[in-house]
């Protein structure tokens, strides 16, 4: 894939706003490629369209001018997730949203430039989801409050959390930090997107569809 894009020449004196540029470095090549690069490492069953991983770039070369014109326009309309069941340790089902390639390339590319903006944010005690941060670092800190004498551990889980995230709310507060209304616009396609279950289209008035890229971030903000 060769998508052009880019920030233009604009000199940049100070420190830099955050939330300049954002679409147009959501959608820059360096930062496209290392989306590719996650979005291929975690291959991933093909969404609504039926394409795989491996047929992508002979897709992307032949249409990415197209797609990321549509993009600037605010014409893109992104595909409905695919929606399939899985087990659950505790027993029962979750609901997983499968997106297409294309929509889990750019949700990639949408969370690299948003994390930075909300990460500072967030607790230091968090360690799901965040880049640079693993499962191990949270062992490693749970070792930490053992040796400083802490006993007590709380496992809790919000049942549904995701299917029933509020859009509203959740636009409300993302809009707090994040002020180009073009992402802003893109990021709640995302979320009225809809699903696809065995053949037949939902709408999808609130929740964050689990299983894209951005899901994580989002449920987070």
């Amino acid at each position: 894939m060769n998508p052009s894009g880019g920030t233009g020449g604009r000199r940049v004196v100070g420190i830099p706003d955050p939330n300049e540029y954002l679409l147009e470095r959501i959608l820059s090549r360096p930062n496209l490629s290392q989306a590719w690069k996650r979005v291929k490492a975690n291959r991933g069953a093909p969404g609504v369209d039926d394409m795989p991983i491996d047929d992508f770039m002979a897709f992307a070369h032949g249409h990415w001018v197209k797609i990321r014109s549509s993009i600037f326009a605010g014409s893109y309309k992104p595909l409905p997730v695919r929606r399939v069941e899985i087990p659950k340790a505790t027993g029962g089902t979750r609901p997983l949203g499968i997106p297409a390639v294309l929509d889990r390339l750019i949700q990639q590319a949408i969370a690299q430039v948003l994390f930075p903006i909300f990460d500072p944010g967030f607790s230091e005690a968090s360690f799901g989801f965040r880049m640079g941060l693993s499962a191990h670092d949270a062992v490693y800190q749970v070792r930490d409050y053992i040796r400083k004498g802490y006993r007590v551990a709380v496992d809790a889980d919000l049942a549904k959390f995701f299917d029933t995230v509020e859009h509203d709310v959740l636009m409300c507060r993302v809009s707090r930090k994040v002020r180009d209304k073009r992402v802003l616009k893109l990021i709640g396609k995302y979320l009225r997107a809809g699903v696809m279950i065995n053949g037949r289209f939902e709408e999808t008035r609130k929740g964050v569809p689990q299983g894209g890229p951005l899901s994580p971030l989002l449920s987070r903000s």
